[in-house]
């Protein structure tokens, strides 16, 4: 039997949410029905509302959930009615990667999350009026009462930990630690650098406060967030808009160069300045993503000292380990992630969003 739930509709590319009733698919032998309790808004649901992503709409967008299960499918095994739940992308499960515990880079990461808009073999998880709507958002569509969701996208959870002070994991900072954590792995004395003091930029300003990393140094241009930034672990700031960004960490590393950076901005000169200023052998990882297409000119002697450039997805996490780990360092409070948010009643998603283009709020959470 279909379940009736508000979500937020995006009807085209660049329209606001609208609140309307839709219709929820019975769920499938490895879905569960989830009451969203809140949700994140990330830069990826802004990108696929403007259009900049070929998302079927209209549709429903949504992918940091964190609810209560309320049904399971027949052959759902990991979750049970009343688990507490945070809500992340799918995959397979069957490929070489997720096989390989490396599930954001499954064989059909891209049409199961980003942009089919339905289940694997094509059917619709949410209606409306009987027509179907793109839906199936990294395997939730959490803009919504009540979300749809894959067994795989569902990580079980402590249930005394606030709902809305973890739900940003299933996304944004699991990408900004899976960086730092997964990617870089900072040893002793070595330097991290964050370009972008966003939510994942700042989740990985605190994620490297927690390696054996001696320098941290957060680049932005917004002064608040700089402050933030220095408050969650960095040890030096740079503002991008009064300084030569590759000069000034010339500076501070004694020109010795950056052992590893997070570039977070999508800025493809952003990203070529990281590149500039790394060590020999040091490691930028591309975490901000451009529009579809784009590319970035290096200089191709400058890499022959051993310079890496690593893209990233997700962290390269392997969700049910990975989560609860974060969940725990919330709780214990080594992760202050309610630094970042600012919570928003779900009817005021609109709000939210243009709070978070103009930069007045790092991570908007919309509590149901």
């Amino acid at each position: 039997m279909s379940t009736t739930t508000r979500a937020a509709v995006v009807e085209s590319g660049g329209a606001p949410f609208t609140l309307t009733d839709v219709e929820l698919a019975e769920p499938g032998p490895h879905e569960a029905l989830v009451r969203v309790v809140a949700t994140g808004v990330c830069h990826t649901d802004l990108g696929a509302a403007s259009g900049g992503l070929p998302f079927p709409l209209p549709g429903v967008l949504g992918h940091e959930g964190a609810g209560v299960v309320e049904e399971v499918g027949s052959a759902v095994t990991a979750v049970a009615p009343g688990d507490h739940v945070v809500l992340s992308f799918t995959s397979c499960g069957d490929c070489r990667n997720c096989q390989g515990g490396h599930p954001a880079y499954c064989a059909t990461w891209l049409p199961l999350n980003l942009i089919g808009g339905r289940r694997a073999d094509g059917s619709s998880t949410i209606s409306r009026d009987g027509q179907p709507l793109g839906g199936h958002f990294f395997g939730q569509s959490a803009f919504a009462q009540r979300a749809l969701a894959d067994e795989r996208s569902l990580v079980r959870v402590d249930p005394d930990v606030p709902l809305e002070s973890i739900a940003p994991l299933g996304c944004g900072v699991q990408t900004g630690v899976g960086a730092v954590w997964n990617v870089l792995k900072p040893r002793l004395g070595d330097t991290v650098v964050v370009l972008g003091a966003g939510a994942v930029g700042l989740s990985a300003v605190m994620a490297a406060a927690l390696t054996p990393a001696t320098g941290i140094i957060a680049v932005d241009r917004v002064a608040e967030r700089l402050a933030l930034a220095r408050e969650l672990g960095a040890t030096h700031t740079v503002d991008a808009g009064a300084a030569d960004v590759v000069g000034a960490l010339a500076e501070i590393t004694g020109a010795r160069g950056v052992d590893g950076i997070v570039e977070t901005t999508g800025n493809v000169a952003v990203l070529r300045q990281g590149v500039d200023a790394l060590a020999a052998r040091g490691t930028l990882v591309v975490v901000g993503a451009p529009p579809f297409g784009t590319e970035v000119a290096l200089d191709v002697n400058g890499l022959l000292g051993g310079k890496r450039v690593v893209g990233l997805t997700l962290g390269d996490a392997e969700t049910q380990s990975f989560i609860p780990a974060l969940v725990r360092l919330v709780q214990e409070g080594r992760l202050p992630l309610h630094r970042l948010i600012t919570t928003y009643p779900f009817a005021d998603i609109d709000q939210a969003v243009r709070d978070m283009r103009a930069g007045k709020t790092i991570k908007p959470v919309l509590t149901f």
